[in-house]
């Protein structure tokens, strides 16, 4: 264990729209460079629908409601000596698009629509799970009305 790191509570914005997800390529560590969902961290008194929507519309642009939360893991980074760099517990939040065409900002490299269909192939590099996570909220979109 890794003196000083604590757990940091934090959301992910899953939108799917239609036959597509949208992702963004992360700017800064952990995982810079990158292809994973837009989020961040949930600020103090900040519930888990407003840091999801705030977050999405800060990285890009994209207009979404908050339908629910629907998993959540770990994400834990350790440095070149073996010690824990970051520790992130990572809600997944299902959102449903509004409006809006992504266009990156704030944390985000790059923002885009990629198709469901075909997603572990890319694109490249892909976050761990990330392609799991969308075909589990496109299966839900089916079911959320």
């Amino acid at each position: 264990m890794s003196a000083g790191v604590l757990p940091r509570a934090a959301v992910l914005a899953v939108v799917v729209r239609g036959t597509e997800v949208l992702l963004v390529r992360r700017r800064n560590p952990p995982n810079a460079q990158t292809w994973g969902f837009p989020g961040g961290r949930i600020e103090p008194g900040e519930g888990l629908a407003a840091a999801a929507l705030r977050e999405l519309r800060e990285e890009t642009g994209v207009e979404a409601d908050f339908l629910r939360a629907f998993d959540a893991a770990d994400s834990v980074t350790h440095d070149a000596d073996g010690r824990i760099a970051w520790h992130f517990v990572l809600v997944a939040c299902l959102c449903r698009w509004r409006a809006g065409e992504p266009v990156a900002a704030d944390d985000a490299l790059a923002a885009d629509w990629f198709p469901l269909a075909g997603l572990d192939r890319g694109p490249a590099p892909l976050i761990a799970r990330v392609a799991d996570l969308a075909r589990e909220a496109a299966g839900l979109m089916d079911t959320a009305g």
